[in-house]
């Protein structure tokens, strides 16, 4: 496999800070979950339309049968992951909303070693645990008791494990296409699964007020282009796993801007949980052969 250009882990941890940013434009938007996710995606698809078409268009002829299947799989769970999650930051915090939402290595350490045979340590699954545990003690002492909480918590696992499912499915056709191709294609999908799921739930597609369109647009350019982009180019030399540990990281960002935005109060739970997700990426990362890296110049 060629080296990549830059450590994979510079690309994640901005990233990381990227998709921080998206359950704040969500709330901040007025507008049903689907249409969010519609344009969030469409946005996507219609700014990077011009370099796709420009320099990547022939790649199309590279995909097989089994790679249209795989991206359509990926776009359509990407598709749901955000429904989902969106709606769920209707009925439960910001806090708690991302830290279910990023539990993603409870799902991805089982899928891939179920479907790619990936090897997986007693550190990366001690690292793991631990970062889990730290992300759900952040957001312990905003959990609600209530039915309509509880009904949020479930919707964010749900989206939780779909997007787990969305970087399985897509690490194996992301190796063979450019990030540019491979990503144009996932997220044409996934803009058309959703503009069908508006079409059934009868959902307003507009008018919406100025500032509604400035949400929909920075979700596209932050989270998207920013976030989701860089992940899908690290997945390239990366597994699923690390990408779904340092993922971790949003939760920590995500009630920082929702303290200074809507006021969401830090809390000592919320700190040393923060401190023990670090611990565990960190431990995460060491695993897979990270000091390798700086020490040997490989990966």
């Amino acid at each position: 496999m060629e080296k990549p250009p830059i450590h994979p882990y510079i690309p994640i941890i901005i990233g990381v800070i990227s998709i921080s940013f998206s359950a704040i434009f969500v709330k901040l938007a007025n507008a049903d979950s689907g249409v969010i996710a519609f344009y969030r995606m469409l946005f996507s698809v219609i700014i990077m339309t011009p370099l796709f078409l420009k320099n990547h268009v022939h790649e199309i002829k590279l995909l097989g049968a089994k790679d249209w299947i795989f991206s359509s799989i990926a776009g359509i769970f990407l598709a749901f992951h955000f429904i989902l999650w969106f709606e769920s930051l209707n009925y439960t915090s910001v806090a708690s909303s991302t830290v279910l939402v990023t539990m993603q290595p409870l799902f991805a350490f089982v899928g891939t070693y179920l479907f790619f045979q990936e090897r997986i340590s007693m550190q990366a699954i001690l690292s793991g645990v631990i970062a889990i545990a730290g992300s759900v003690l952040i957001s312990w002492g905003d959990f609600k008791v209530s039915v309509s909480a509880l009904f949020g918590d479930v919707l964010a696992l749900i989206a939780c494990a779909f997007v787990t499912a969305y970087f399985l499915f897509g690490q194996d056709v992301r190796k063979r296409l450019s990030l540019i191709t491979y990503t144009m294609v996932v997220y044409s999908i996934s803009t058309v699964c959703l503009f069908i799921y508006i079409l059934l739930k009868g959902e307003s597609f507009g008018p919406y007020p100025f500032m509604t369109w400035v949400w929909f647009l920075l979700l596209a350019i932050v989270p998207n282009l920013l976030g989701h982009t860089l992940f899908n180019w690290s997945i390239k030399w990366v597994s699923t796993n690390v990408i779904s540990v340092a993922v971790l990281f949003e939760p920590i960002g995500a009630a920082i801007l929702a303290s200074i935005i809507f006021g969401e109060e830090l809390i000592a739970t919320q700190i040393i949980g923060g401190i023990a997700v670090i611990l565990g990426i960190m431990l995460f990362v060491i695993d897979i052969k990270f000091l390798k890296y700086f020490f040997r110049k490989k990966i």
